[in-house]
């Protein structure tokens, strides 16, 4: 405290106490102890008291409030200490009048909120309805000034979870009373329940009045991936994304952002379960109306790609007009598996309209169409007879694709590879991406067929040159190609093989045909058959050093096996 005010202090104590000893000496022991009394019956500790300003000295402001010594009260609890004036009255809270430096303690902060709560108390009961300033965020909630400090808790500042409270600061709001306890002055307020109450009356309002077909404004209090919740005013309804707009959106957020107004239709109103369904898109014409005069079928037009599945691609025509490519529309030639082989999302491409479904607002559109089908010239491209020379695209278990032109494969069986040589597989022949010449045997324009043949560059040797060559009762030399169950193949030449059947390996009785012969063993066999038109020659061990006229006297006949190859035995070629 300054010195000059202790100093102060200290004249008025002394200027006191002379003044009751003169008293004293001027009245009786009675009337002074009364006079004592009636001096400080109004001084009880905690009690409210009105006082004068008498001046600001430093950050306090000394107060008088007819105690023998002044009270000070700090500045900073009024509100406007420019307003400070000598003279002024106020009230203040006594708190202390034996303090250590022997002066009054005052609030003037306590004094308002007593008298505050006083008139709050006064006017105000639970359940009534307050209006006030958000101050400030506490823990656990907001302080609301409606003449005094009241508590706002965090769960009833809304309906809904705000992101930060702390958002309402400065905001004049109106709140419920919903809990006073005077003893501890405090009150607790709840926004929440006044505003549920108010939607509350709004909805029977709504619901008295609501009728499907009706246009109505709203407010979107909440968006989810499958559409936005529109507050009509009291009751909610569902904006299903699929009813915002008549074009394509992936998210109701491209479209809608919370708070906005909007204007929606009601379509469907179920007053039971209080359901509502809007719509916003039914606001306007809907495209399809004159489909079928826009988009003709047959006729062709651009579009945009807007999505892609597996069986196809969604071409835009318009906003709201979306029509399916299928795979199978895409290309006259090539076999689509995916329709991003074809086309991307975003790309511009050529359409034609095939079908219209104007009840299940569905439109088929194809690619293809839109250009020359190349199969409806591949018999003038590719006449039988003509020798082609195309790049080996795939190979199959039953022959190798062949590309002929971009889209037009021609398919080269296994079995006409070669005239002599048994093909298990074409890629003993051939390779991806080799370039072959081939002979084209046949074509099929409605199947989208063609087949070549590599052998028919040549002569086919069955017909002249191996019974030439290879005549019955002949010894001829050749390797063991393969063992089987049933017999052995022999190589003759590159290409040209017999069957050694088991019964024609020995004369004694073979169990295994391993028991004579070795994979790439050398032996020398005799012809027993040529047969041109199976396409086989039947070979055996037996008697090969005797004369052929030996072996016609001998019990088996030279151009039969003496056991004949079961059904299902392969044959040899």
């Amino acid at each position: 405290m300054p010195k000059d005010l202790i100093k102060q202090f200290a004249i008025k104590a002394d200027d006191l106490e002379r003044a009751v000893e003169e008293a004293m000496r001027m009245t009786s022991t009675d009337e002074v102890a009364a006079l004592y009394e009636n001096s400080v019956k109004d001084f009880a500790i905690d009690t409210v008291v009105k006082g004068k300003v008498i001046k600001i000295v430093g950050d306090e402001v000394l107060v008088d409030i007819g105690y023998k010594s002044e009270g000070l009260v700090p500045l900073q609890e009024f509100e406007d200490p420019s307003s400070i004036v000598p003279g002024t009255e106020v009230e203040v809270l006594l708190e202390e009048i034996e303090s250590n430096t022997g002066f009054i303690s005052l609030s003037k902060r306590k004094a308002d909120r007593i008298r505050g709560w006083e008139r709050v108390i006064s006017t105000h009961r639970e359940g009534d309805v307050v209006k006030g300033t958000v101050v400030r965020k506490i823990k656990g909630g907001l302080l609301v000034d409606i003449g005094v400090p009241v508590f706002l808790p965090a769960s009833q500042v809304s309906l809904r979870r705000t992101g930060d409270i702390a958002e309402f600061i400065g905001r004049e709001i109106e709140c419920k009373i919903i809990k006073i306890d005077e003893a501890r002055m405090n009150i607790v307020v709840s926004r929440r329940k006044l505003i549920e109450e108010q939607r509350e009356r709004q909805r029977a309002d709504l619901l008295s009045t609501l009728t499907e077909g009706q246009i109505r404004k709203g407010v979107v209090k909440n968006i989810a991936d499958f559409g936005a919740f529109v507050d009509l005013g009291g009751i909610d309804g569902l904006l299903h994304i699929t009813d915002m707009t008549w074009g394509r959106i992936s998210h109701p957020s491209e479209l809608l952002k919370i708070d906005q107004d909007v204007e929606v239709q009601v379509l469907k109103f179920d007053k039971e379960r209080g359901r509502i369904a809007l719509g916003m898109k039914q606001l306007q014409a809907s495209p399809w109306t004159n489909i079928d005069q826009k988009y003709p079928v047959s006729s062709q037009h651009v579009g945009e790609v807007v999505n892609l599945m597996p069986y196809g691609a969604f071409v835009k025509l318009e906003d709201g007009i979306e029509g399916l490519v299928h795979i199978s529309e895409m290309s006259w030639t090539r076999r689509v598996n995916h329709p991003s082989e074809m086309v991307q999302i975003g790309d511009r491409v050529e359409v034609k309209v095939l079908d219209i479904n104007k009840e299940k607002q569905e439109i088929s559109l194809g690619m293809k169409q839109c250009e020359v089908n190349p199969w409806t010239t591949v018999e003038d491209s590719y006449p039988v007879g003509t020798v082609i020379e195309g790049t080996v695209r795939n190979l199959t278990n039953y022959g190798a694709f062949i590309e002929l032109e971009e889209g037009i494969d021609g398919l080269l069986h296994v079995s006409d590879m070669s005239w002599t040589k048994k093909i298990s597989h074409p890629s003993e022949m051939l390779k991806k991406g080799d370039t072959v010449r081939a002979v084209v045997l046949s074509v099929d324009r409605e199947k989208k067929r063609v087949a070549l043949g590599l052998k028919q560059l040549e002569a086919d040797p069955w017909k002249d040159e191996i019974p030439r060559k290879y005549g019955v009762g002949d010894v001829v030399g050749g390797s063991v190609m393969k063992i089987t169950n049933f017999g052995v193949f022999v190589e003759l030449e590159d290409g040209l093989e017999g069957l050694l059947h088991i019964s024609e390996l020995s004369k004694r009785k073979v169990n295994s045909a391993e028991e004579v012969v070795k994979p790439g063993q050398k032996v020398n066999v005799r012809i027993l058959k040529v047969d041109v038109d199976e396409r086989k020659i039947g070979l055996s061990m037996i008697n090969v050093d005797q004369p052929p006229e030996e072996i016609a006297n001998a019990n088996v006949k030279p151009d039969e096996p003496a056991t004949e190859p079961a059904a299902d035995e392969p044959s040899a070629s």
